[in-house]
C-alpha cells in the first residue's frame, strides 16, 4: 500500500516487510487446523475481497483525517491498525451467508462493516458531514442501514451487546439461520450491559457472536489500569466457547469468526472470540498527540511492524499473487473511495437537512420524523 506521511502513524510510513513477522505471519495460519482448512478454501477472488476491504477501511478513515485537517470536521474516531478485526469478522459472514441478512452492531471503530455490507461509500462519508444523504438524515453520526444488516450503533458503549442478544434471540424463536454479531472494546467490558448481555445470550443459547476488540486502551485509560486477568478466560464465565484471533492478521480473525459462525447456524449458541490489536492514534482525531504520550513509543513501534494491510501484501505475494495485481487493486479502490468522498462533499453544498427533522431511510422507511423542535411544537 502507498504510504503517505500527512496521514499515515509515522511507523506506517517507515514500515518495510520483516522476514520473521513474514515467517510468524504465515505458521499463524497453519497453527490451528480447522482454522488452516478455512483459510486453504478462499479462492484468489475472496483473498483479495479481503485486501480490498482493508484498503477501503482505512482509506476512509484517511479521508476523514485529511477533513478535519482542512476544517471539514472537528473530529473523527478511526481504525488505523484495526482494520482486521472489523474486515476478517464480515466476510466471514459474508461467506457464510443466510437467505436474510444476518446482523451486525458495529462499533465507531467499525465502520469497515458498513461498506463492506453494501452500504455506499459516500453514505459513510454523509453521515459524518451530517447530510441529507446520510442513512438517518443528517441526525448524528451512528448510521447503519437494518436492510443490509447493519444496526445503528447507541453511543453509549456495550449497549448493542443486549440488543444483539435480543436480535438473535428473534432470530432463533423464528426458526431463521441467521447469526447477530457485534464488538466490544476492551474498557467496554466494564459496563453492565456487557455483562447482562452475554450472560443472557448464554443462557438462552442464542445465535450470537461477541467479539473482544482489545485495543490497549479504554479513551486515554491504558489496559492495565482498568483491567486484571485474562480475557480468553472469560468464556467459561458464561459457559460459552471463548477463542483468541490475532487482531492484526485478518485471515485468523476471518477463520475464528467463521467458525462460530457455523457454530451458531448449527444452533451451537453464542461464542465469546478475542483479538488483540492497537489503536494506531487517539481516540480520536483531537488527541493523537495525547496517546503518544500515554504509551511508550516502544509499543507503538511494535505494533507498527504488525501493520494489518502490510503484513496481508507480504503473505499474498508469498501466495503468488502479483504486486501490480495488488497495486491495480488499490488504486481502483482508492479512485472509488475518492469519488465517494467528492460526491458527499458536492452534496454539503445544498443538500443539509432541514432543522428539526430527519429522513430515516433505511430505518423508518423515509417517514418524516419530528426532531427536537418538532417534539417541543408538538407538546405545546
Amino acid at each position: 500500500m502507498q504510504r503517505n506521511p500527512t496521514v499515515d502513524p509515522p511507523e506506517y510510513v517507515a514500515w518495510q516487510p520483516d522476514a520473521k513477522l513474514a515467517q510468524a505471519y504465515g505458521d499463524r495460519v497453519r497453527a490451528d487446523e480447522e482454522r488452516r482448512r478455512r483459510i486453504e478454501g478462499l479462492d484468489e477472488a475472496a483473498l483479495l475481497g479481503l485486501y480490498a476491504g482493508l484498503l477501503r477501511f482505512r482509506l476512509h478513515d484517511y479521508t476523514l483525517k485529511r477533513w478535519v485537517r482542512r476544517g471539514v470536521l472537528s473530529k473523527a474516531w478511526l481504525g488505523t491498525g484495526e482494520e482486521a478485526v472489523t474486515i476478517g469478522a464480515v466476510h466471514a459472514l459474508k461467506g457464510s451467508a443466510s437467505p436474510e441478512p444476518d446482523y451486525v452492531a458495529p462499533m465507531i471503530r467499525n465502520q469497515g462493516a458498513l461498506h463492506e455490507l453494501g452500504m455506499p461509500l459516500e453514505q459513510l462519508f454523509a453521515g459524518y458531514l451530517g447530510t441529507q444523504g446520510s442513512p438517518n438524515g443528517g441526525r448524528d453520526g451512528h448510521i447503519g442501514d437494518v436492510r443490509r444488516g447493519v444496526l445503528p450503533p447507541i453511543s453509549h458503549v456495550g449497549d448493542m451487546v443486549p440488543v444483539v442478544t435480543g436480535a438473535a434471540l428473534a432470530f432463533r424463536q423464528r426458526g431463521e439461520p441467521r447469526v447477530a454479531l457485534t464488538w466490544i472494546g476492551d474498557g467496554s467490558t466494564k459496563t453492565a450491559a456487557v455483562h447482562e448481555g452475554i450472560n443472557l445470550a448464554g443462557v438462552l443459547r442464542v445465535p450470537a457472536i461477541f467479539i473482544i476488540q482489545n485495543n490497549q486502551v479504554a479513551l486515554g485509560t491504558r489496559l492495565e489500569q482498568h483491567h486484571a486477568g485474562d480475557f480468553g478466560a472469560w468464556g467459561a464465565m458464561y459457559g460459552i466457547p471463548c477463542a483468541t484471533m490475532d487482531g492484526n492478521h485478518v485471515l485468523d480473525v476471518y477463520a475464528a469468526v467463521r467458525a462460530a459462525v457455523d457454530h451458531a447456524r448449527a444452533g451451537g449458541g453464542p461464542s465469546l472470540l478475542v483479538a488483540e490489536t492497537f489503536r494506531m492514534g487517539g481516540h480520536a482525531t483531537h488527541d493523537e498527540a495525547e496517546a503518544r504520550t500515554t504509551f511508550d513509543a516502544a509499543l507503538f513501534a511494535h505494533w507498527g511492524r504488525l501493520d494489518p494491510i502490510g503484513q496481508y501484501e507480504e503473505y499474498l505475494v508469498a501466495q503468488g499473487v502479483a504486486r501490480e495485481r495488488l497495486a491495480e487493486l488499490e488504486a481502483e479502490v482508492r479512485a472509488a473511495v475518492e469519488a465517494a468522498a467528492e460526491r458527499a462533499l458536492a452534496e454539503r453544498e445544498g443538500g443539509m437537512p432541514e432543522p428539526g427533522y430527519a429522513e430515516l431511510e433505511g430505518i423508518s422507511a423515509g417517514v418524516r420524523q419530528p426532531g427536537l423542535a418538532g417534539r417541543l411544537e408538538s407538546n405545546r
